[in-house]
């Protein structure tokens, strides 16, 4: 059983995350996801952050996509949130488990037409013979829904990565850097320094 983050590990994410936005980081909700695909090889990309909640960190992707397709065989993730302008990491390994219908209605919903159509005309990852092929099925999509609400793909959803251990580390001079792990042992967080 995987327990929701602590009060004062969620308060540690929100400070940082406003120190970032007060920073003018340009993306403060930019974070890597590191994957694992079937022969057990990593792969990492940038992803945005839409929540973060007591049940963890939420994003929302093609279900079709390349990471869509990892998760589905093994949903073991990592995230690295780098805010530079503040010097400041968080590291997140947990397991990331699909938000409920009713979260990935409301958000799709949420996003402007433009996002939602593209959503529906990318075939993310799979190949592209030309932009030319992009640009039509857009045009599709527009039509199809023209005057109506576009509702959510079956294709299109998110994730919540629930964490078992979350990291804080804060640039120091001379790198001895602070770092303040949280880690999910038998059933309870542990609260711990580590060595920089």
């Amino acid at each position: 059983m995987t327990l929701s983050m602590t009060e004062p590990m969620l308060a540690r994410f929100q400070a940082g995350f406003e120190r970032a936005q007060a920073a003018e980081v340009p993306e403060p909700t930019a974070m890597t996801l590191a994957t694992v695909d079937g022969e057990g090889r990593p792969c990492a990309r940038t992803v945005l952050l839409k929540d973060a909640d007591p049940g963890g960190f939420v994003f929302y992707t093609n279900l079709n996509s390349r990471k869509g397709r990892h998760l589905a065989a093994n949903p073991a993730v990592s995230l690295v949130f780098w805010w530079r302008e503040t010097a400041e990491q968080v590291l997140v390994d947990g397991v990331a488990e699909p938000v409920s219908a009713v979260e990935a209605d409301a958000y799709f919903a949420s996003r402007p037409r433009g996002s939602q159509v593209g959503a529906w005309a990318s075939r993310q990852s799979q190949e592209l013979v030309n932009r030319e092929e992009l640009v039509a099925r857009v045009g599709e999509i527009e039509s199809r829904y023209e005057g109506r609400e576009i509702p959510r793909p079956e294709h299109w959803s998110g994730f919540r990565v629930r964490p078992h251990r979350v990291e804080f580390w804060y640039g120091r001079e001379y790198r001895l850097h602070e770092r303040v792990c949280f880690e999910l042992e038998a059933g309870q967080w542990q609260e711990r320094l580590l060595y920089p």
